[in-house]
């Protein structure tokens, strides 16, 4: 047994021993009593996405002086309704000139970089506040405190992500190719700091910790802890004006928005040999679900169940097919994040803190409740479908149409497999161009949709690709139903 004193004593000493947490499994392995004695610290090390993220920042008061109602910096808006010169910069909120292509995150590491960042206020006046605009340009060094707090960081493991649909989707894990073609994963696996302790018996309250090239300190459980299935996290805080730009990336998630990648290390003490197993973890034995996010819905189907070691390979198995995988965290920077946060332990500028409260490990996450029943594509749907075979003559598809007052019909096979679709406009410009064959004016890669999705997720898919109607398929391919842009405005209307 150890103490956390004793091992600060140690570092005064220049005699404490530290590992990263990648090479702690071999340690242990060779002799687990004699590496929870001779090994004092394991370092561990994540960069990745981190949207919960963003800055406190105090300006200073102007002369005249202002109460800022609404703030931007570089024309993203922060939240002003703090104070009167305090404002709260959040990674994921976008530029209003700029959109997805710079937002929050992007302000931060502006600020670290030392950059100048324009800042526009306004005020709606006051007798002690008379000003009612602002506009400036600030560095890091102008304003009073520059605090990153981070509400949501380091979660202990994370879900991967494919894509069962037939379009590409842009989520926040990615870009996910159509029809299962890739997986994407987050997390650092083995070296990730709640995996090293997973029971949270030195993270916790008051845990001193390496926060973006400074030193920050745990403040409690994150938003969305959820220890119970294994996805705890924390919140953080740090000196934004000690931090590098190296472990402060902003970032643009194609078609999703704007995040921050945050550097984070935990020095995890080896009080006993519960510990010291613990921090020897391998990615073989951490498991992780693979979620279909073709599927809209907030309980995703589990596609399959995997480990790090698989997904770190860079090819998983889906169904008999070799995808690729790839991660949405760097391994090389969480790596050299270990190994600073070593360094400063062995340089004696680093010592441990013992949390002043755990994580706690009983916190349930809820789900936002509804004032009324969203409705699923099954109870939306149209059931009986007229459909046409490739082979019918374009004359009979013409008839359907008018006879039965819709503007397209679905193509199946003979076993009733969705082969296509072809609206009243294809054969109009059939008409034009003398072409006689329904399969030559069909449209056959066709934007489908599943019967538990939700209908908020097909009306969004119908305006993101702009057609009228989306064919239901069961997971054979099977023509089950069929939902038209008719149908969405009617649920829309009850809405």
């Amino acid at each position: 047994m150890k103490t956390i004193e004793e091992i600060n004593e140690k570092i005064r000493r220049g005699e404490a021993v530290v590992v990263r947490a990648d090479e702690m499994p071999d340690i242990y392995e060779e002799n687990p009593k004699k590496a929870a004695v001779d090994v004092d610290i394991v370092t561990t090390g994540t960069f990745g996405m981190m949207c919960s993220s963003g800055a406190f920042l105090n300006f200073g008061h102007s002369d005249p002086p202002i109460k800022m109602n609404r703030v931007w910096l570089n024309d993203v808006e922060a939240y002003a309704g703090i104070a009167a010169v305090d404002a709260y910069i959040g990674a994921t909120q976008l530029s209003e000139e700029k959109g997805f292509e710079y937002g929050g995150g992007h302000v931060i590491e502006d600020l670290v970089s030392g950059k100048e960042v324009y800042l526009r206020a306004e005020a709606y006046g006051t007798d002690c506040y008379p000003r009612k605009k602002a506009e400036t340009s600030i560095t890091l060094k102008d304003v009073n405190q520059a605090m990153l707090f981070n509400p949501r960081n380091a979660y202990q493991r994370y879900n991967a992500a494919t894509n069962s649909s037939d379009t590409i989707l842009r989520t926040y894990m990615g870009t996910l190719l159509s029809n299962k073609r890739n997986v994407n994963f987050a997390g650092t696996g083995e070296i990730n700091p709640l995996s090293n302790d997973p029971e949270y018996r030195t993270i916790g309250f008051g845990t001193r910790i390496f926060l973006a090239g400074a030193q920050g300190y745990v403040t409690g459980e994150g938003t969305q802890h959820n220890p119970k299935t294994g996805f705890g996290n924390i919140s953080v805080k740090g000196n934004l004006k000690e931090m590098s730009e190296e472990y402060l990336k902003g970032a643009t998630v194609p078609g999703y928005g704007t995040s921050l990648f945050v550097g984070l290390g935990v020095p995890i003490p080896i009080l006993d040999e519960d510990m010291a197993r613990r921090t020897a973890v391998r990615n073989r034995d951490i498991h992780v679900r693979i979620l279909d996010y073709g599927v809209q819905r907030r309980d995703r189907p589990l596609v399959k169940e995997v480990t790090y070691e698989e997904l770190f390979s860079g090819k998983v198995d889906l169904g008999g097919k070799t995808v690729r995988s790839s991660p949405l965290s760097s391994m090389k920077i969480s790596v050299k994040i270990m190994k600073e946060l070593a360094g400063w332990i062995e340089d004696k500028k680093f010592f441990l803190t013992a949390p002043l409260e755990p994580l706690p490990k009983d916190t349930v996450v809820k789900v936002m409740k509804p004032r009324r029943d969203v409705p699923f594509v099954e109870d939306v749907m149209t059931k009986k479908v007229i459909t046409a075979q490739s082979t019918d003559a374009l004359s009979k598809v013409s008839e359907l149409i008018i006879s039965h007052g819709i503007d397209q019909i679905p193509v199946v096979d003979r076993e009733g497999r969705l082969e296509g679709i072809v609206t009243a406009w294809d054969l109009t410009k059939a008409l034009a161009t003398n072409k006689k064959k329904l399969q030559d004016i069909m449209t056959k890669k066709v934007i489908t949709s599943r019967k538990g999705e939700y209908i908020d997720a097909v009306a969004r898919r119908l305006g993101k690709h702009q057609i009228n109607s989306t064919p239901i398929v069961d997971s054979e391919g099977l023509l089950i139903g069929i939902v038209t842009s008719s149908d969405v405005n009617k649920y829309l209307e009850r809405r």
